[in-house]
């Protein structure tokens, strides 16, 4: 069984790792106290004077008393002072407090709270986020937990492509170990092809889905893209290029050319192109041809050549090649 202090504190500017440790919190103590186990304080109600109160409160719980308390980066060590220190040197048995609060710029976590914390015999962590100059060394110190080969050249490829944020960095270095296996060496080449931003993933992603009949995954994926702003006009395109390299792909099959031939003259990772030709097997000519068909009508829909908003025709015509 796991001990506990009275209390904790995690701070600091990785807001993604301090999340994933406030989860596992309420996690533990859910398995520890059933879905009652945790006592959650947020928003409006995650104030020092509230925390104060539900510690000094009577509790009829049997075992060990959880309580969790988002947000206090925006409280100020005055109100700590007036309201919660005081009930932090005297917490009662079986109790654990945890605070959580999210620093970014100028907004930082009170020092009273910090100094509570340690007077009740807690722990106070901080979770920094890695500097953007030292991203390349920890992107290539994650490659190779992956037992991915990763070069310099080729982590700073992969900050620049897909951005700062660690938990997406991550996300990239997995797909990749995924991808090619273990012991795999990704340069710079590698990483210019394969790891476009998440936009541009996302849109290679509705056209595989197009082109693999998935009409849900593909409806969903053209709605999620359509709310972060991509215009139809751009993912028209990429869809378009998308069938006719399948209806390319499918033709020389039809022609008797084997496949391990395609899949060398594909600019894919391995096995993104082994997934690209199981789908487009799955296809004939005829059908991608019909799809080009509705894309370009769909292209005159985006013009004005309908009375359906573009979304409604796009989906309409997702859903027809799709299915």
């Amino acid at each position: 069984m796991p001990t506990f202090k009275p209390a904790y504190l995690v701070h600091g500017d990785d807001h993604a790792r301090i999340a994933q440790r406030r989860a596992n919190l309420r996690a533990l103590a859910e398995r520890e106290g059933g879905i009652s186990g945790a006592e959650v304080f947020e928003g409006e109600d995650a104030t020092p004077e509230n925390v104060a109160l539900a510690l000094s409160a009577m509790t009829f719980a049997t075992g060990r008393r959880f309580l969790i308390v988002d947000g206090v980066e925006r409280w100020k060590d005055k109100e700590v002072a007036a309201h919660l220190a005081p009930v932090m040197g005297a917490l009662p048995p079986d109790t654990t407090v945890a605070f959580f609060g999210r620093e970014e710029g100028r907004t930082k976590v009170p020092g009273a709270l910090a100094e509570a914390v340690k007077a009740a015999g807690g722990d106070v962590a901080t979770e920094s986020a890695v500097k953007p100059w030292e991203l390349p060394k920890w992107v290539m110190a994650q490659a190779r937990a992956l037992d991915l080969q990763l070069d310099q050249s080729a982590a700073r490829a992969l900050v620049a492509h897909v951005g700062e944020r660690q938990p997406r960095l991550m996300r990239e270095l997995e797909t990749l170990a995924l991808e090619l296996g273990p012991g795999a060496t990704v340069d710079q080449e590698l990483i210019e092809e394969r790891a476009a931003d998440s936009a541009e993933r996302r849109v290679w992603e509705l056209a595989d889905l197009l082109v693999a009949g998935d009409a849900a995954g593909a409806t969903r994926t053209y709605l999620e893209l359509r709310a972060q702003g991509e215009r139809l006009p751009g993912l028209m395109y990429w869809m378009t290029q998308r069938v006719r390299q399948a209806l390319d792909v499918v033709t020389r099959l039809e022609a008797g050319e084997a496949p391990a031939e395609i899949k060398r003259g594909l600019r894919m990772p391995p096995k993104a192109a082994d997934r690209f030709l199981n789908d487009v097997r799955r296809a004939d000519v005829a059908s991608l041809r019909r799809a080009l068909r509705r894309l370009s009508d769909l292209e005159l829909a985006s013009r004005g050549g309908t009375q359906a908003d573009e979304d409604t025709s796009a989906v309409r015509a997702i859903l027809a090649i799709a299915s």
